[in-house]
């Protein structure tokens, strides 16, 4: 009679199954959660594409799907930091204050870009498809060097104020530069299924 399986045995024959190629097979058919980590596995950031993307609430099944859902992040999360920076107003230094003015006016850029950006991509068609991608991926790409200039401000500035600006905006363009590749591939995909949807 052969002996019985040990805890350990038992974990390694477990973890052995999950990581085959048979269950990423199964997986693929827990659409949406497995869109976001086939989407998101070759992103910039790929875990952060992966936590934001698969806590999104809305409706996320088709690679347009998640493409807007990535650009309503960045919206989110650059929203968020304009109204920190709001928040900053006592800062001490010129030099500061200067960063700090120029930050807040390149995250409103930023929201605006982002925004029509999401417009683009809500009212994609086959017929002007390439026009409006190329519309999109240069908005992103201008809501991304805003949020690099934005950091560039700083970079003279010795501060507690510099450290939190800086944590909060590379976190907005690191889901912006997510966006970013998700549209780029959606583009690669001519935007299918449900185009014109």
């Amino acid at each position: 009679m052969p002996p019985p399986l040990s805890l350990f045995n038992l974990l390694f024959i477990f973890i052995s199954f999950s990581t085959s190629p048979y269950s990423a097979a199964a997986r693929t058919r827990n659409a949406p959660q497995d869109l976001v980590r086939s989407s998101c596995v070759h992103a910039s950031f790929p875990n952060l594409c992966i936590r934001t993307l698969s806590s999104y609430a809305g409706p996320a099944n088709t690679p347009r799907d998640l493409a807007q859902a990535a650009v309503k992040v960045s919206i989110a999360r650059a929203r968020r930091v304009s109204k920190y920076l709001d928040t900053l107003s006592g800062v001490k230094t010129k030099r500061e204050r200067v960063a700090l003015s120029d930050c807040v006016e390149q995250m409103y850029d930023s929201v605006d870009e982002l925004s029509k950006t999401l417009g683009e991509l809500k009212h994609l068609r086959e017929e002007t498809f390439r026009w409006q991608m190329s519309n999109a991926q240069t908005w992103v790409s201008a809501a991304l060097t805003n949020e690099d200039t934005c950091l560039d401000g700083f970079h003279e500035v010795e501060s507690e104020v510099k450290d939190g600006v800086k944590r909060k905006i590379t976190d907005v363009a690191r889901v912006t530069s997510n966006a970013l590749y998700l549209i780029n591939r959606l583009d690669e995909s001519r935007g299918r299924p449900k185009l014109g949807h």
